[in-house]
C-alpha cells in the first residue's frame, strides 16, 4: 500500500495540499478534481519531482529516506511531459531501461503496442503532444513497477491509442500492478474500473463512497 501521513504542500508560502492521512490499498485509484485542484501537485510529490513535508511510503519504504528504492517501484508520467529537445525517444528508452532495470524484450513489446518505434530515433523537439505522450506512457511501464502513476493518460491520444493504452493498464492491473490516474473530466471507460475513486478539493484529499 501507498501511504500519507500528515503530508502538506506549499508553493511560497501558500498551501496547496493538507492531507492529515491517507492510505491507497492495492488496486486501481482514480483521482477526481478540477484544473488546478492540486492533482498534479500530489502526483509530482508521490513520484519524488517535488518537496514536501510529512511521510510518503510504499509499504515500509520511506520516499524521502530511501529515494532510489523507492523509484524502483514507482513510476511515473506525467499530464504534458516535456523532454530535453535534443534527445531522441531511443536515448530516453535506453536511460530509463538502465534506470528501471527493464528488459529488451519488455522495450520491444511496448514499443509495438504504442507504435513508439516509428519515430522514436528522432529529437524529442520534433514530437507532437502525441507522440509525447506515448512516449512517457512507455517509460512509466517500464522495469517491475508496483505502482504506476497516470496523471491524464488519455489526453492529446488518438482514439486507437488511447484503447491501446487502456488494455495495457488493464493487463497490467490484472497481473498485480497498482495504478493511480487522474482526470479533471467525467470518466467512462469500459476496459478501465477503479476499485476506488478520490476527489481533490479544498486542498485536501477524500475518498469518494
Amino acid at each position: 500500500m501507498l501511504t500519507l501521513d500528515s503530508f502538506r504542500k506549499f508553493f511560497s508560502n501558500h498551501l496547496i495540499l493538507d492531507i492529515p492521512s491517507t492510505t491507497f490499498e492495492k488496486g486501481v485509484h482514480w483521482v477526481k478534481g478540477k484544473n488546478g485542484s492540486g492533482k498534479s501537485t500530489l502526483f509530482n510529490c508521490l513520484a519524488g519531482l517535488l518537496p514536501y513535508s510529512g511521510h510518503i511510503k510504499l509499504e515500509d519504504i520511506d520516499l524521502r529516506k530511501s529515494p532510489e528504492a523507492y523509484k524502483l517501484k514507482v513510476n511515473y508520467s506525467q499530464s504534458e511531459p516535456i523532454y530535453p529537445e535534443f534527445l531522441t525517444g531511443s536515448d530516453l528508452i535506453q536511460f530509463y531501461v538502465k534506470l528501471k532495470k527493464s528488459s529488451r524484450e519488455q522495450v520491444e513489446e511496448l514499443d509495438q503496442l504504442l507504435g513508439v518505434s516509428t519515430y522514436k530515433n528522432q529529437p524529442c523537439g520534433n514530437f507532437s503532444s502525441g507522440m509525447m505522450k506515448k512516449l512517457s506512457i512507455l517509460l512509466a511501464f517500464l522495469g517491475n513497477p508496483e505502482w504506476i502513476i497516470l496523471d491524464e493518460p488519455l489526453i492529446t491520444l488518438d482514439k486507437e491509442s488511447q484503447i491501446v493504452v487502456s488494455e495495457l493498464i488493464r493487463s497490467r492491473a490484472k497481473n498485480g500492478v497498482s495504478f493511480l490516474f487522474a482526470t479533471h473530466q467525467d470518466f467512462e471507460n469500459s476496459l478501465i474500473n477503479p476499485d476506488n475513486t478520490w476527489m481533490i478539493s479544498n486542498q485536501t484529499l477524500e475518498s469518494e463512497l
